[in-house]
């Protein structure tokens, strides 16, 4: 299996503007030597993040990205283990803290200003530096979710997180599903307590500088962190002027630490005035998944939060049409995150069109899930992973939607190994099927197909009043409501302007393409 077969080339990254590529030797467009951990669930990713910036010390460089940061959310069951003390503790030791939040929009439309404006406070006043970053197109976000840990003297434990989970209320879930004592508000169905699943990447070796390299090029933006007069007006009368103190020089790359290859995966949309390092916007996540999907034989499995986009359907139809052994799994959401009137419905419609079109390309090779916990709560399902034939696994902020692909910005690490993606494969599995052993690439299909087949029927005998022993796994056929014609008509053009808006220039729109 040779990395190259999977990964981009620098050139076809289409971003030529950027540092990521030219940092490495060879022309390689990713790196080598590395170890690549999944830590599935925040309260693994939680665990080993406050341990690893408690180890922290004066001199060394903590750097963190988020979309939504709740500053009381606890890391850990212990009181004081709230982020905001981790990162402000940190600081106060001689620990250089900096931080890029998204600026996010109005808290009342369910988004999370006050409390991204909160943690950055806590920062601050620690002596650290974290800053609410507006330099998005109009509608967007960052999205991005990593944290990036250096130690001038002891490299040897560098080490960077990315993935789906951000540091905040209702991600601190672990495969019980009980859900984080500090919830978030969310959609009735999913109880006063929502079951959460996430993925998240522990990564150590040279991929560390490759993380870094992607906050350097964001910090070191000299654009505003935001265009508008109102936000510059409320920063000003709360004296909130920031002054972006220069990084300090990168260290060297942390050495090899294992044999992961790993490729960084970006989304950046095409913004007004551009950025420095992506002045039209970048789009390797789209491209990366497009050129694994053109190798996919036997297998693509897929967990995401959102899987709705006309682009993304197109793609793995052709994937599906092309490879005729081929099967598709996916684990979903059985309802959005929110029950708004305006916003559940244009998530479900998209998504039951994609559907309908994925099952009409491939009768037969598609199998669609949700998941609930063992008390029957569906669990909400946030994880962004994908791996195709135990050999190219990405994991990472960004969702198969156009948004992901082309709006926001996103950050996902492909690892090509056999048994790092079979492994990653099979710990999922075991979770979701209820079971141990190792389960093998060709019974995937069918074994996830039978497990919610086996819960769906004990569930509608216990409805008929007949209940027997509840069958192991948490697999249940999606919850896909039909949508009236009148719902459709308002629905489908607000998802496209709104809910999966296109990040791309117009001559890549044109041509159809990323």
């Amino acid at each position: 299996m040779v990395a190259d077969e999977w990964f981009l080339t620098a050139h076809e990254r289409g971003n030529p503007w950027t540092r990521l590529d030219a940092r490495h030797p060879g022309g390689r467009a990713w790196s080598e030597g590395n170890s690549v951990t999944p830590l599935i669930h925040g309260k693994a990713y939680f665990a080993a993040l406050t341990e690893r910036v408690a180890a922290m010390r004066s001199g060394d460089l903590l750097l963190f990205v988020d979309w939504r940061g709740d500053p009381d959310e606890r890391l850990t069951e212990e009181p004081g283990s709230e982020v905001a003390r981790l990162f402000a503790d940190a600081a106060r030791r001689g620990v250089d803290v900096r931080g890029l939040v998204w600026r996010s929009h109005w808290d009342r439309l369910a988004f999370s200003a006050d409390e991204n404006r909160h943690l950055g406070e806590h920062v601050n006043a620690a002596g650290g530096e974290c800053y609410l970053d507006m330099r998005v197109r109009l509608g967007g976000s960052h999205h991005q979710k990593f944290v990036v840990l250096r130690h001038p003297g002891r490299p040897e434990l560098d080490i960077a997180f990315l993935g789906g989970i951000d540091l905040c209320h209702s991600r601190r879930d672990d495969a019980d599903h009980a859900g984080d004592p500090q919830p978030q508000s969310m959609a009735g169905v999913y109880g006063s307590r929502p079951p959460w699943h996430d993925v998240q990447l522990a990564l150590t070796g040279p991929v560390v500088g490759d993380v870094e390299t992607v906050f350097r090029e964001r910090w070191d933006d000299p654009h505003a962190l935001t265009r508008s007069p109102v936000r510059l007006a409320f920063d000003a009368a709360r004296g909130d002027r920031p002054r972006r103190r220069p990084l300090p020089p990168q260290s060297p790359d942390p050495a090899p630490t294992g044999d992961h290859p790993v490729q960084l995966l970006r989304t950046y949309g095409r913004r007004l005035g551009g950025y420095p390092f992506a002045p039209r916007g970048e789009r390797s996540v789209a491209r990366g998944y497009a050129k694994a999907l053109s190798r996919a034989r036997h297998l693509v499995y897929v967990e995401d939060q959102y899987l709705w986009s006309a682009e993304v359907c197109a793609l793995l139809v052709a994937t599906l049409r092309r490879a005729p052994d081929l099967r598709l799994v996916a684990v979903l959401p059985h309802q959005p995150d929110q029950d708004g009137a305006v916003s559940r419905a244009p998530n479900l419609v998209s998504r039951a069109r994609l559907l309908d079109e994925l099952h009409a390309a491939a009768p037969g090779r598609v199998g669609v899930y949700g998941i609930e916990n063992p008390a029957g709560t569906p669990v909400y399902v946030h994880a962004k992973v994908c791996v195709v034939d135990d050999e190219w696994v990405t994991v990472g902020s960004d969702n198969l939607n156009r948004r992901s692909w082309t709006h926001d910005s996103e950050l996902s690490a492909a690892v090509v190994h056999r048994d790092f993606a079979r492994g990653l494969r099979q710990e999922l599995a075991r979770e979701h099927l209820g079971t141990g052993g190792q389960l093998a690439l060709e019974d995937h299909f069918d074994a996830y197909a039978a497990s919610a087949h086996a819960l769906e029927s004990w569930r509608q005998g216990a409805d008929a009043g007949t209940p027997a022993t509840r069958p192991p796994g948490r697999l249940r056929p999606l919850d896909d409501p039909e949508q009236s014609r009148l719902t459709r008509l308002w629905a489908d053009p607000l998802y496209r302007l709104v809910y999966d808006p296109d990040g791309r220039p117009l001559d890549l729109r044109l041509r159809r393409t990323f």
